[in-house]
């Protein structure tokens, strides 16, 4: 695995931990990161967990107040662990790969019900918003 392949992989890893925090596949996503790294490191796989659930306890915090910089921090952090694993390892990457898509489960070719959307925007003077729940072009002349 290059290097770059690495990062891509390790980018994606961190994205969809931190994103787990938050909702109801976290335990099943905590467990196969642990597992992941008990099978490079075993002397660290129960305080890799603790640090895992002080990573969601401090997320959910940040959502609470509105703090976004502290979640982009917090996938930073977690893809630069998930890269230096796979570069000790870059045998796991199959398995990483196996975890990520049992937490991101391909599209099936139909929208999922993503249940409630609730979009607020407000725009002053000559202000504009522009809002989207999917893909959103803008073209001004």
């Amino acid at each position: 695995m290059g290097p770059e392949m690495a990062m891509d992989l390790a980018r994606t890893a961190g994205a969809t931990l931190v994103g787990a925090m938050a909702t109801d596949t976290w335990n099943y996503a905590r467990d196969g990161f642990v597992a992941l790294w008990r099978r490079v490191h075993p002397e660290r796989a129960e305080t890799l967990g603790a640090e895992l659930e002080a990573g969601r306890a401090d997320l959910l915090a940040a959502r609470e107040n509105g703090d976004e910089l502290s979640e982009t921090e917090l996938r930073a952090e977690w893809q630069g662990r998930v890269r230096r694993l796979l570069v000790d390892r870059p045998d796991i990457a199959a398995a990483l790969r196996e975890l990520l898509d049992e937490l991101n489960p391909a599209p099936s070719g139909r929208s999922a019900d993503v249940g409630e959307v609730r979009m607020t925007a407000r725009s002053t003077g000559k202000g504009r918003v522009y809002q989207a729940g999917r893909d959103q072009h803008i073209t001004e002349r």
